[in-house]
């Protein structure tokens, strides 16, 4: 069962929220445990559903679509800042009754998480931090990011085409990864010429250009409630930096993930679950 929730996100902006499995029962709501997920740039909330269904079993679990992600609005006027995807999360959790809850984030939306942790203790009960660096990346990288986005074949005649371009053909790709090309065709639509992504580019790098240049180590450290800090073996977020992470946080811990790049929870969902799952066992105790 999927259910889609409207959220009304900062400025107004509509938001769709999801849960991908059976809702508590009415008597239920009020004492399931509440988990948001936020996904990373350029994703969406149905990269979650795998993840979204073994947790609704047991408590209330929602993926947020994000601004300009998704199915959720993407006016070209909107606000794309750190600040409004934190109120946007914010909001999903008071207009949902969610809170207190365990935000968990994959990369962008693991900063989003933590941005809120710290500006809003009394929402927040735990926290997840998936493969998203504390450091400031660089004008460097956001240039990288540019061109790679002017590399893209689009429109992709077929979602094989997709599969194949993100899994194989991309050079940013080291080795075949089939789970990258499937990840990407999820967030690609049919168009009258072919197959184009939900989203706008610019908009993306809009919205990172706003956490490339800058640390993040400051709100880390006011993050207060019990946080995991999780790392796939061969992505983004490198062994000592993660280690320092959970150093930083006043109450982190650390998980690894073998066999995994930065998509660690669709690269290897059984171990993501495996790697997550005692954490929450401990905060969402209900």
């Amino acid at each position: 069962m999927v259910r889609r929730i409207d959220v009304t996100g900062a400025g107004g902006v509509r938001l769709a929220a999801w849960e991908f499995g059976d809702p508590p029962k009415t008597d239920e709501v009020s004492r399931a445990p509440g988990v948001l997920l936020l996904h990373g740039l350029m994703g969406r909330a149905s990269h979650w559903a795998s993840t979204a269904r073994w947790l609704s079993e047991r408590h209330r679990a929602v993926a947020l679509d994000q601004r300009g992600h998704g199915q959720s609005d993407k006016p070209p006027e909107a606000a794309y800042t750190r600040e409004a995807y934190v109120e946007d999360a914010e909001a999903a959790l008071e207009q949902l009754g969610l809170g207190p809850a365990v935000l968990i984030g994959h990369a962008m939306g693991a900063l989003t998480a933590w941005q809120l942790a710290a500006k809003r203790p009394d929402l927040v009960s735990g926290l997840i931090i998936c493969d998203m660096r504390a450091s400031a990346l660089g004008a460097a990288s956001q240039r990288e990011w540019e061109d790679w986005f002017k590399a893209w074949p689009v429109p992709f005649a077929t979602l094989a085409d997709v599969r194949k371009w993100f899994g194989e053909d991309d050079p940013w790709v080291e080795r075949p990864n089939p789970s990258r090309g499937e990840f990407y065709a999820e967030v690609m639509h049919e168009s009258a010429d072919g197959w184009r992504p939900v989203f706008e580019p610019a908009q993306m790098l809009k919205s990172r250009q706003t956490w490339v240049y800058d640390a993040h180590w400051e709100e880390l450290a006011q993050v207060r409630c019990p946080a995991l800090v999780v790392r796939g073996l061969d992505g983004e977020l490198g062994r000592a930096e993660s280690q320092e992470m959970v150093r930083v946080l006043p109450n982190g811990q650390y998980a690894e993930v073998a066999d995994a790049g930065h998509l660690v929870h669709y690269d290897q969902p059984d171990a993501w679950r495996g790697a997550i799952e005692p954490f929450l066992d401990g905060v969402l105790t209900p």
